[in-house]
C-alpha cells in the first residue's frame, strides 16, 4: 500500500518543515509515503469562502484517481488512540487498498464534492492547530503507527 498525504499551500517555518522532513524520511522505511502540497489559491481577497473552497476542492480532486481511498482530516472525524489509528491502518493494509490518499484541507474546510468523494474523516484533536502543524502531527502519528505494527520501542504504553 502507498500513504499520500495532501495538503493546501506550503510550509513556511523552517523549523516546522525541518521536523516534517525528517518524519517523512523515517517513514519511508515503512511504506512508500508522499506529501503533495497545492499551492494556496491566489487572490483569496476577491473570492468568497465557499468559492475558495470550492477551487481547493476542484485541486485536490484532480489528484484523486478511481482506486484511491480517500481520507479526509477534518474536525468532526473519528477519534482514535494511537494505537487505535495503528489498527485502522493495519486493517487498510489487509483489505487491498493500493493508495490511501489522506487530505488536509485549506483554512476552511473541504468542499461538498470532496466530502462526497471521502470514504471517511478523521480528527486528530477537539482543539485546532495551524495546517502546518498538523502535517507534522500527522505525518509522526503515521510513523508511530508503523513502529507500533512492529512492535518497536518508540511508542510507550
Amino acid at each position: 500500500m502507498n500513504i499520500k498525504l495532501i495538503a493546501i499551500g506550503k510550509t513556511d517555518n523552517k523549523a516546522l518543515q525541518s521536523l516534517i522532513d525528517d518524519y517523512t524520511k523515517r517513514l519511508s522505511f515503512y511504506i512508500k509515503f508522499e506529501l503533495e502540497i497545492i499551492p494556496d489559491i491566489k487572490n483569496v481577497k476577491n473570492v468568497s469562502e465557499s468559492q475558495q473552497k470550492e477551487k481547493e476542492g476542484e485541486l485536490i480532486l484532480a489528484k484523486i484517481t478511481p482506486t484511491d481511498q480517500l481520507i479526509l482530516l477534518d474536525e468532526n472525524g473519528k477519534n482514535f488512540s494511537s494505537v487505535g489509528f495503528s489498527d485502522e491502518l493495519q486493517k487498510k493494509m489487509n483489505s487491498g487498498i493500493k493508495t490511501l490518499v489522506f487530505v488536509i484541507g485549506g483554512p476552511y474546510g473541504f468542499s461538498d464534492a470532496v466530502y462526497t468523494k471521502a470514504q471517511g474523516k478523521i480528527s486528530l484533536s477537539l482543539m485546532t492547530f495551524s495546517h502546518q502543524m498538523v502535517r507534522l502531527f500527522f505525518i509522526e502519528q503515521l510513523y508511530r503507527g508503523f513502529t507500533i505494527l512492529r512492535n518497536e520501542p518508540y511508542h510507550h504504553q
